[in-house]
């Protein structure tokens, strides 16, 4: 049983108020009536959140916070007092920032990016806004065009950080991007490249089997984040081709004749359409 992330607990005992399930070494949690499933009964098992209620006892829910432990994300602060700032964690229960855990004073009404953990000294899931001290922490062991998870974190001049797989910082650069992202969304994400300096280049779209650079990697990126058909080609008017690849037609028409000879797309008619 691990508290602050979802366990599979078996039923013991059925009550007016609820269930209690075996937490192990004779420790027994209460799942309050409102969360109990519909025909259960003792011995059955079931999967739950794990967290300490407001008089510091272990209970169980099976509503889903926003984030366990072991997880970044985007949450609101609903109170501040001298304990420390008060999350809405998406239960029944706010999660904690104590103050030693915030870069800054929180405000009421605000959101922010913060980190859950099980606090060492007391044991209880709490909140921190220091992101750094959780990342990086170990050598990125990634390969090339491995998918990953990504939390968009924040924008910056030459694209977005991103969280990768709760575990490093990535950048995806603006120029691989091809619609808008928005601070705290849960996307796959694939890795480009981890650098010499342990920096990680993340592309939002698979990147096939080699590296294709330049404007050619820029089309192909947004022939697959657009289903592998653009409706544009080696007629349309240069005005076009800039607003979308912010290229000179003479550099585009290289890009997909290059794409074109390595059979990665055909040329249409009507657009250019990747060859799957």
């Amino acid at each position: 049983m691990e508290i602050g992330k979802y366990n599979t607990l078996k039923i013991v005992k059925d009550l007016d108020f609820g269930v209690y399930l075996d937490g192990g070494d004779g420790l027994e949690i209460l799942l309050p009536a409102r969360y109990v499933p519909k025909n259960v009964k003792p011995g059955d098992e079931v999967e739950v959140f794990i967290y300490h209620d407001n008089e510091g006892r272990l209970i169980a829910t099976t509503a889903r916070p926003l984030a366990v432990a072991g997880e970044f994300s985007f949450m609101e602060v609903v109170s501040v007092n001298q304990t420390g700032a008060f999350l809405n964690w998406g239960i029944m229960k706010d999660l904690l920032v104590p103050f030693r855990e915030q870069k800054m004073p929180m405000q009421e009404g605000r959101w922010y990016l913060v980190y859950v953990h099980q606090d060492a000294a007391g044991g209880r899931i709490v909140a921190s806004a220091r992101i750094d001290k959780f990342l990086d922490n170990v050598p990125p062991d990634y390969t090339y065009n491995q998918e990953v998870d990504l939390l968009v974190a924040d924008e910056t001049d030459i694209g977005y950080k991103v969280i990768i797989n709760n575990l490093h910082w990535g950048l995806v650069y603006h120029s691989q991007i091809f619609r808008s992202l928005e601070k705290g969304e849960q996307l796959k994400g694939y890795i480009k490249e981890v650098r010499d300096d342990d920096k990680i280049d993340v592309s939002l779209t698979p990147l096939g089997y080699r590296k294709v650079e330049g404007i050619a990697g820029i089309v192909l990126d947004s022939l697959k984040a657009h289903g592998g058909f653009l409706p544009v080609h080696d007629k349309s008017e240069p005005e076009e081709i800039y607003a979308l690849f912010r290229c000179s037609k003479k550099a585009f028409k290289q890009a997909i004749g290059s794409l074109y000879k390595d059979k990665i797309i055909t040329i249409e008619a009507n657009g250019i359409k990747l060859i799957d």
